[in-house]
């Protein structure tokens, strides 16, 4: 699919409705643009969630790593 778009003044280009829908693009999806031989190339952006981590959240994970070295170190001892 090909689409002729304008830059504006500030540098913003509108990319029509039928071409967003055949890329999957929503509202607020990022894209990279660069440049190549070609010309310019946009693809979307990879983005992933970050979870921050809450005081008790640590803890949590403190726990469970102290759980699982208990049941290794049983696992680990010589059978008689």
């Amino acid at each position: 699919m090909k689409a002729t778009l304008t830059v504006t003044s500030r540098g913003v280009v509108t990319l029509p409705a039928k071409l967003r829908a055949a890329l999957g693009l929503k509202p607020d999806d990022q894209l990279i643009a660069e440049t190549t031989p070609d010309g310019l190339l946009l693809r979307p952006a990879v983005t992933l969630p970050v979870e921050i981590y809450s005081d008790e959240r640590i803890r949590e994970f403190d726990e469970a790593e102290a759980d699982l070295e208990k049941v290794l170190t049983r696992r680990k001892k010589p059978a008689r």
